[in-house]
Formats: structure tokens, sequence, C-alpha cells
């Protein structure tokens, strides 16, 4: 009879969840998720990290991990490239938990000093709440930390009482995303490594410190920079510091009449050998921002030399290396015919999701040769028919999908396309 009750109850909720879901995360997602949390039992595992541990040790392809509506009190690891975690709906999927990052490092353990920890690369989170609980205001609190490389935060609540609540450090590589997200916490609470772009934000400081900070010093093109974004706190906040080489770009920015008369600056210290060195000097840059009440003369127009407003976007942000914001289908650049197979090649990594087949506007119909794809931007297909391939046509896929492996805020799959 319990058993009955559970499947009955998981059905329910399976059936809620559907009706519900198409109007938030399953729009953005055509290709259904690859793994389901669900902390009732319902789902593939009940924890986070557990779906994280049964990703593939080598994951050459995306993984899609939807978190169902709950309450999560863990710390996760993310070590494995290319993973989607996909809340069912931004406020009531949480991550919570308190963890200072002094009691880490006195008690090290597997996971690392923040709730979530990333250590992989091409990383998506989004429609999601993460907090870290400590109830101490101002020291150092990770909400998220991590090292990996084109990581996209995306309709998020991250937060923390302590500081520097989102801390991706990648000082060398670092290409990071934000979009649609509100973040909290005390000193330097928003605070990335390498290059970073901020769109359509809210920021809110909980002590008299800085807000946001920035490090640059590895390569002059490195850059923070946040557009269309607010900025309030507790009276007397501060906008920014860095302590190293670093690069600040406020767009369209709205700041609270909380905020202090305090220019973003370089913190230095009293024992000159704690210092860093500063090669490219003063780089801090406002466009068209305003604040509540009197605005101070600091955040007037200017912008970096050579530069125009509106060239401003995460492409140029990432030198043109990456561009999250793309939402072009994914393009298909050569071909070739060997026999009965038609390889097509891509202009970047590409994931395989069920059974794809193309149908040719010729006639017949290719099937995907199923194998272990890698980090490949190739797939082969087989033609069954017993006439020759078609040398050109539009081809349209049908089943499965294709989609890209690489990070972006929308999911990019393969549209029809012509050969």
């Amino acid at each position: 009879m319990i058993l009955v009750r559970k499947i009955r109850f998981c059905f329910l909720s399976l059936i809620a969840v559907w009706v519900s879901f198409p109007t938030h995360a399953a729009e953005k997602f055509a290709v259904q998720p690859d793994v389901i949390v669900d902390a009732s039992g319902c789902g593939d595992c009940t924890s986070i990290q557990d779906a994280l541990d049964s990703v593939a040790m080598f994951p050459y392809q995306r993984t899609v991990i939807l978190i169902r509506n709950g309450v999560y009190q863990e710390k996760i690891r993310i070590t494995k490239n290319y993973v989607t975690l996909l809340g069912e709906s931004r406020d009531s999927t949480r991550i919570e938990y308190a963890q200072l990052r002094t009691d880490w490092e006195a008690n090290r353990d597997f996971y690392g000093p923040g709730v979530v920890n990333i250590d992989a690369d091409d990383i998506i989170i989004q429609n999601l709440t993460i907090r870290n609980t400590q109830p101490e205001i101002g020291p150092h609190a990770f909400a998220i930390y991590g090292y990996g490389t084109r990581v996209v935060l995306d309709k998020c609540t991250i937060t923390s009482k302590g500081g520097d609540t989102v801390s991706l450090w990648n000082y060398k590589t670092g290409l990071y995303y934000h979009c649609n997200c509100h973040f909290e916490g005390a000193v330097d609470f928003v605070c990335p490594r390498g290059w970073c772009f901020i769109r359509d934000s809210e920021f809110y400081e909980v002590k008299k410190t800085a807000s946001v900070w920035h490090a640059g010093h590895f390569a002059e093109g490195q850059k923070l920079v946040i557009v269309n974004s607010s900025f309030d706190g507790v009276p007397g906040f501060q906008l920014g510091r860095h302590h190293y080489d670093a690069q600040f770009l406020f767009m369209n920015c709205l700041f609270s009449g909380n905020m202090a008369d305090t220019p973003v600056y370089l913190n230095s210290y009293e024992d000159a050998t704690r210092n860093n060195p500063i090669q490219w000097g003063d780089r801090v840059y406002f466009y068209q921002c305003r604040q509540k009440g009197n605005s101070y003369p600091w955040i007037s127009d200017c912008l970096p030399s050579n530069v125009t407003a509106d060239s401003i976007d995460a492409a140029w942000t990432f030198n043109g290396v990456w561009n999250p914001e793309n939402t072009q289908p994914l393009q298909v650049t050569t071909s070739k015919t060997e026999g009965n197979v038609l390889t097509l090649y891509f202009s970047e990594p590409v994931t395989v999701k069920g059974n794809p087949a193309l149908i040719c506007s010729q006639g017949g119909k290719f099937e995907i040769v199923k194998r272990r794809f890698l980090d490949i931007n190739e797939l082969d297909f087989y033609w069954e028919a017993d006439f020759p391939i078609p040398v050109s046509g539009i081809y349209t896929l049908i089943d499965g999908a294709i989609i890209a492996s690489n990070a972006y805020v929308e999911q990019r799959s393969l549209g029809p396309f012509e050969l």
C-alpha cells in the first residue's frame, strides 16, 4: 500500500510539473533533460551532487540536469564540462548551505569553499537560487566559487551576507557571462578575474564596502563590463575597488542614492610588499549612467579610446573568441560524401541528443552513425536508399536533436540547411 501511494504521489507530481513546466524552463530547452533531480524521490536523483556524479567521467557532450522545485541543502562541486543546471523555477528551486571560507580552510572537504564550486568549462546555471546561509555580515562566504571558463549565470538569485559571493577566478582564460540575475553580499561580492560581461542584473550591498571587484592583470584586454543594471545597498555602500590591474566599464546603469561618493579605487597597503604592480593605469569608464538624487561627477560619460558605445556588447568584451548571446542555428561549414556516408562539418563542437536523422528535399533519409561522440565538430549520416546520395538540396533534421556543446544563453540547435 505504501508503494502504491508513493507511485501515485510521484505520478501526480509529474503531472503537476508537466503542466507548469512548459511556461518556464522547457520552453527554452526543446531537448529533454538528461537527468531529473527531485527531492521527493520522483526523479532520477534526490540530490544535485548525485546527478552530477552520474555524468560520465569524460563528458564530451552537454548534459542537461533539470532540478525540480525544492530546497537542496547541500554543497556541490561541478567537475565535468558541458553541464547545464536548470531550475524548475527561480524562486522555488534553491541550493542552500552555510559555509565560511575560514571554516573550510580549517577543515577542507572535497567540494570546495563555496556552495556551488565550479572546476569545469562551459557550465550553464539557469533559473534557480543559490544562497550561502552563514549569518555573519562581512567575512568571505562564497555562494559560487570556481576556476572554469565560459560560465553562464542566467535568471539566478545568488546571495550571501559575506564577501566574495560570486568568485570566478580563472585569471588567465576565464570568460564569464551573467544576465537577469540578482547578486547580494558584502565586500567585493561580485569579483571576477579575467573577462566578465553582466547585463540586466541587480546588485545589493549589505555592508558599507565595495560592491564589485576585478582582476585583469594577466592580459591588457581583460575587463568587467556591466550593462543595464542597478546598484543599491545600505547607506554608504561603495561601488567598487581592485587590488590588481583592472578595467571596469559601467553602461546604462542606475545607482542608488545610498551609494557613497567614492569612485572605484585601487586598494593599497601600508606594507608596500603586499601591493601589486599596476601596468596599465586607472581604467574605470562610464556611459549614460545615472544616480537617484545627486549624481556624482565621477560617473560622467567616458569611454576607452577607439571604442564607441554601440560596439560594446558581450562579443566585444570577450575579444570575439566567445559570444554567449549568439542565437543563430548551428552552422554546417562543409560536407563530403564517401560511399553511403554523408559527413557534415560544423563550426564548433556539437552534442547529439537521441537518434537524429536528416531528410533531404530531394527525397530520402539519412540515419546518424552512432558512436562514442567526442569533443567533435563532425558527424556522419548513413544513406540507406538504393539511389545515389543527393549532392544538393535542403536538409531538415527529424527526431532527436543536434545542439552546440559550448555554453550559450539560448540553446543553439541545427536547423534546416542547404548543401
